[in-house]
């Protein structure tokens, strides 16, 4: 199968809209053109899961964690991504973007405490995916321009294109030597009557849409300007809170050992008593310990915290319950597997034996 086809597939599971504007998430290595035969699903990206993915024959790695986070200043052998661009085996990352996802990460941890009603325990980022573009056109141009601006890309809302807004106004100018001005002369103030045109224009087609006002345009300068706007996050957001059918807190604390696999647990604050109200963040979560408070939950589980938050949320009366960082995220790779082969029809995925948290309890 095409590599395109399976990035398709991934990018529909987890958008990579919905990832954190500091995180490096999509296909970091590879060529979407390449054909894939063989799937390795992982967390991390270390050498011996490298090694793993060698004697698996898996020609694509999917890494929770992208392996590139910040800029690279060389690659060289020995180096898992050196050998990965060698071998011709390519790398996606969802991490953030899997996180935030209907279904993703947090559901499922949502779903090893059985949450009802849930929704984000903070809300995502606003995030810029339009322009407004503005620009001035004298009244017996604006019909070739705005037509040269919706064919290029501009004024689609929703269901609708060629939208925009128009005003009238007048507009000055004053051609200094060397001007060379389509209306009036150099030399002195024009007041030229002029339509105020606005419209949407989605960040990829910027360039497209630019140069086609730029050749539309009667004037000599065309005057515009282009602000990104920011779209809400609406019910989107990092971890997720809501509310359980009264159970004990040592029930729930079996109950996350048994789903996610793992032998012991990192608690602070309450160990007995019964839970009505919960949150759930994958990973290190202490950033979002005073939304767990705040939203009144009364159990909050996550990969880890520090020190301390966790003698805030004791003092609270709030149970955290720390699986260690990565222990809190593995078990996604099973759903994702699952709904990647429902989506893309991808047989061959095969879940890393060598993937595992670096930090041990023993």
């Amino acid at each position: 199968m095409r590599l395109s086809g399976i990035i398709c597939a991934l990018e529909q599971i987890a958008p990579p809209s919905l990832a954190e504007s500091w995180d490096n998430v999509g296909l970091l290595v590879g060529d979407p053109n390449q054909e894939i035969s063989r799937i390795l699903l992982t967390i991390d990206y270390s050498a011996a899961v490298a090694e793993e993915g060698r004697t698996e024959k898996c020609d694509l790695v999917i890494a929770y964690h992208p392996p590139i986070f910040q800029a690279l200043k060389r690659v060289v052998a020995g180096n898992p991504i050196f050998d990965a661009i060698r071998r011709g085996v390519a790398i996606y990352s969802p991490h953030t973007a899997l996180d935030v996802a209907e279904g993703g990460t947090n559901d499922m941890l949502a779903d090893v405490l059985g949450l009802t009603d849930r929704r984000p325990l903070k809300n995502g980022e606003a995030k810029g995916t339009q322009y407004k573009l503005v620009v001035f056109v004298p009244i017996e141009a604006v019909e070739k321009v705005s037509r040269a601006l919706f064919d290029a890309g501009a004024g689609t809302i929703g269901n609708y294109s060629s939208c925009s807004f128009r005003s009238a106004g007048t507009g000055t100018f004053f051609g200094e030597s060397g001007a060379e001005p389509k209306v009036g002369q150099t030399g002195r103030l024009e007041k030229v009557d002029e339509i105020r045109l606005e419209t949407v224009v989605p960040i990829g087609e910027v360039d497209a849409v630019i140069r086609a006002l730029r050749e539309s345009h009667p004037y000599e300068e065309a005057a515009f300007d282009l602000n990104v706007l920011a779209a809400p996050a609406g019910n989107k957001g990092h971890g997720r809170i809501g509310s359980i059918p009264p159970t004990g807190r040592g029930e729930l604390f079996e109950r996350i050992k048994r789903e996610l696999g793992i032998g012991h647990l990192l608690i602070a604050g309450p160990v007995e008593g019964t839970v009505t109200r919960a949150a759930v963040c994958a990973g290190a979560c202490g950033n979002m310990l005073d939304d767990a408070i705040k939203g009144k939950a009364e159990l909050y589980l996550t990969g880890e915290i520090r020190h301390h938050d966790a003698v805030k949320a004791a003092a609270a009366g709030l149970t955290v319950v720390c699986t260690l960082h990565s222990n809190s995220e593995r078990a996604v790779l099973k759903r994702l597997a699952k709904r990647l082969e429902e989506t893309a029809g991808m047989p061959g995925m095969v879940i890393s034996s060598e993937d595992r948290d670096p930090i041990l309890i023993r």
